[in-house]
């Protein structure tokens, strides 16, 4: 479950929920830029010339970034999985699936189930005494398979987000999200049958502007081998980043540029690279994780490992996004106090457009944040979903984060920029 922090928001204070690459292979980049400097087109030839003819890529999509202070970019999806050394180490349900409502009579079931449409069959399933337990106020009802997998993606949306109000719910309370909602890109390089991955396009939902799926327990009875239990779960973690780079031409504004990517710090770390790129007669192209703060590069497209909850909490997404500037980890921000009186104090609200380093908070109908992330440059952010090791550090759309969490018309997201780094 997210945390709240307790942060100001536009006018006043308002409650709220809320790979660095090794310094010795930076400067051997630094060496490399610098060394072909005088001559470019030998460097090219002799970094990219392969030792016999490639076979044709697969066509990766490159999206260009709109013109800005950020310079010329150039970005293409990739999807990260969780690694299978910390999938052995999580938990697998049961294949039974469950319905559990806290505090809800039949009657308040009955009139949920009509409002979503179920067959009146169904509804006497599933409401039959010898199907359902009442324990401590929470009534659990087992529906059976082959009427889950009769629901249409408009019963699913009604009955699953009263399911999402609670965590005994585990997979309506937390959905696979379905990156832009583009479930064949998603499904693809999977290595799910084709009877599961069927069953997954049938059983996908809306969950206000995001494509999600629930039903995972359904999944595991068309399982036929520990393997196809495993591609299940490991699918379970896909997720979908970006991998970046930027476009710096001879006869580029370097200052302009590092201006930009340093955030204003003088003391940042990838100034020198810059100034190397600078003497090159003919430009190059960089991966944009090189300019990011040391323990950001670090992490970008990691996972956390189980040996982080020794420190009492995972790192989460305020975590990530109150370190982004840090040279080591300040592992106080895994207090929800401390982390929202750092930015009380040190923080002001700021409004579109947005600049490197900037902080989005997502806040829900309740004013409380959610979440929160990095912005980096045009519709780029940098973003932790979520608490557990299974989710990566990682550069997203700004809009896949968006269909997560603002899940509401009421819901709402607030910049903020470190008060040092304000423009005078």
């Amino acid at each position: 479950m997210p945390r709240k922090l307790h942060l100001p928001s536009r006018g006043f204070l308002k409650t709220f929920r809320a790979n660095f690459f090794p310094m010795a292979y930076r400067q051997l980049l630094i060496l490399i830029l610098s060394a072909f400097a005088a001559g470019c087109g030998l460097a090219e030839t002799i970094l990219v010339a392969p030792s016999a003819p490639p076979a044709k890529p697969a066509e990766v999509p490159v999206s260009a970034a709109k013109p800005g202070p950020w310079g010329q970019l150039e970005s293409s999806p990739i999807y990260l999985e969780a690694p299978d050394f910390l999938l052995a180490g999580v938990p697998k349900p049961n294949s039974v699936p469950h319905w559990s409502f806290i505090g809800t009579d039949t009657a308040a079931l009955r009139t949920l189930f009509q409002r979503a449409g179920l067959s009146e069959t169904m509804q006497q399933r599933l409401l039959d005494p010898q199907r359902r337990t009442v324990l401590d106020g929470v009534t659990t009802l087992y529906p059976l398979v082959p009427d889950l997998e009769a629901m249409t993606p408009e019963m699913r949306t009604i009955v699953y987000a009263e399911l999402a109000k609670t965590p005994l719910n585990e997979f309506h309370y937390s959905p696979i999200f379905i990156p832009g909602g583009n479930l064949d890109e998603w499904l693809r390089d999977t290595d799910l049958t084709e009877e599961i991955k069927g069953l997954i396009r049938k059983m996908t939902y809306r969950r206000g502007r995001a494509l999600v799926f629930s039903d995972l327990r359904t999944l595991l009875n068309h399982a036929h081998t520990d393997a196809e239990v495993q591609h299940i779960f490991k699918t379970a973690t896909r997720t979908r980043t970006l991998v970046a780079n930027i476009k710096i031409p001879a006869d580029s504004d370097i200052k302009a540029i590092a201006a930009y990517w340093t955030g204003g710090r003088a003391d940042s770390d990838i100034l020198p690279l810059l100034a190397s790129v600078a003497e090159r007669p003919c430009g190059t192209t960089l991966d944009i994780t090189h300019l990011l703060p040391p323990l950001a590069r670090r992490r970008l497209y990691t996972y956390p490992t189980p040996d982080l909850a020794t420190r009492g909490r995972m790192p989460d997404c305020h975590w990530t996004a109150l370190n982004f500037f840090s040279r080591s980890p300040q592992d106080y921000y895994l207090d929800t106090r401390l982390a929202s009186r750092r930015v009380i104090e040190n923080y002001a609200t700021v409004a579109p457009p947005y600049r490197f380093g900037d902080l989005l908070f997502f806040n829900n109908a309740a004013g409380e944040t959610i979440h929160s992330c990095v912005f980096i440059a045009d519709d780029i952010v940098y973003t932790k979903n979520g608490e557990n090791f299974l989710a990566p550090w990682m550069l997203t759309r700004l809009g896949d984060v968006q269909d997560i969490y603002l899940s509401t018309p009421v819901s709402t997201m607030q910049g903020y920029r470190e008060k040092l780094a304000q423009t005078p």
